[in-house]
This record gives structure tokens, sequence and C-alpha cells, in this order.
């Protein structure tokens, strides 16, 4: 059995984190989503909200599984028997980003492969940091996340009020 990793921030998980779950799940027997809880920057939603968002988006794939993770991704690939871990690209410059990842990935473990995937064209502009500018600036985001996801933005920035701009650096940050 082959299980692969798919790690990130999922704040939130939108339509191209799904697309390369979903392509991802068709070349390996399980796939892991593994949501980083501390990484360093300003996220809009809990760990255990992020973790929430992801299964709900594949509660009906009994082969994609979502955890929470922290530290090193080859650590927890690891921990969790995983042999690949999956990337995806978007833009030319997350090649370099990702390339420089997967040396460092394999200098520390050898043993376990990374697999980068193209996104798919319609999905090619889009990051989490997208999606919640869109979303705070009360735009239709249902193109662009799962139903659910879209309701948890808007709940969110209700919640936060008119200080929510402030509140949330839209700093342009890899997703």
């Amino acid at each position: 059995m082959v299980r692969a990793v798919f790690p990130g921030t999922f704040d939130p998980i939108h339509n191209g984190h799904i697309d390369i779950a979903q392509r991802a799940v068709r070349l390996f027997d399980e796939l892991i989503i593994a949501v980083y809880d501390k990484p360093q920057k300003s996220l809009l939603f809990s760990p255990e909200e992020r973790l929430e968002l992801v299964n709900q988006a594949f509660a009906k794939n009994d082969r994609i599984k979502a955890t929470q993770f922290s530290g090193l991704i080859v650590k927890y690939c690891r921990e969790v028997n995983a042999q690949v871990i999956v990337r995806g690209l978007r833009v030319f410059s997350d090649f370099e980003h990702e390339f420089r990842m997967a040396l460092a990935n394999h200098r520390l473990a050898p043993e376990i492969d990374v697999i980068a995937l193209i996104t798919s064209e319609e999905h090619s502009f889009l990051t989490g940091t997208t999606v919640k500018e869109i979303a705070l600036l009360g735009g239709d985001v249902s193109s662009l996340v799962p139903d659910h996801v879209a309701k948890m933005l808007t709940a969110r920035f209700i919640e936060l009020g008119e200080d929510g701009p402030n509140m949330i650096p839209m700093t342009s940050l890899r997703d």
C-alpha cells in the first residue's frame, strides 16, 4: 500500500486544494491531508477549524483522511508510514520554492519521495489569501471554495466586524 501525505495550512481549503487531492488519490492507495497547526503566518481559522473544513470537503471519500501535524513533514510522514509527499504547483515561482523544499526533505528523509502535481488551469490563480481577501471585501467565493467554506468565511468576517481587515494581515504569502 502506498500512502501519500498532502501537507498545507489550508486556510481555508479551496477548490485548487481539492483538485490536487482528488487527483493524488487516483495515484495512491491512501491520501492523508495534513493540516499544519503552527505555520509562520497569520491565519483566519484555528487548526481545529481548518481540519473540520478539510474533513467536510472529503467526507464522502474514505481513501482521503485529514489530520493535524506539527514539526517537520518528513517526521510526520515517518510516523504515519507515508512514502510520498504531494505538493501542488500553480505558477513557475511555486516550482522554485517547492524544489528547494523537496531537496531539503530528501536530505532529511531520502526514503520519502515528493510528487508535484500541476494545478488545473482554472485554479492556477487560486490561493487561500486570494479567497480570504475576496470574502473580506464581500465578493462571491462560491466558485472558489465548497459551500461550507464560503459560509464559514462569511461567518468569520461578520464575527470580526469592521476591524476584521486590520486583524488579518492580507500580505501575499504562499498558501
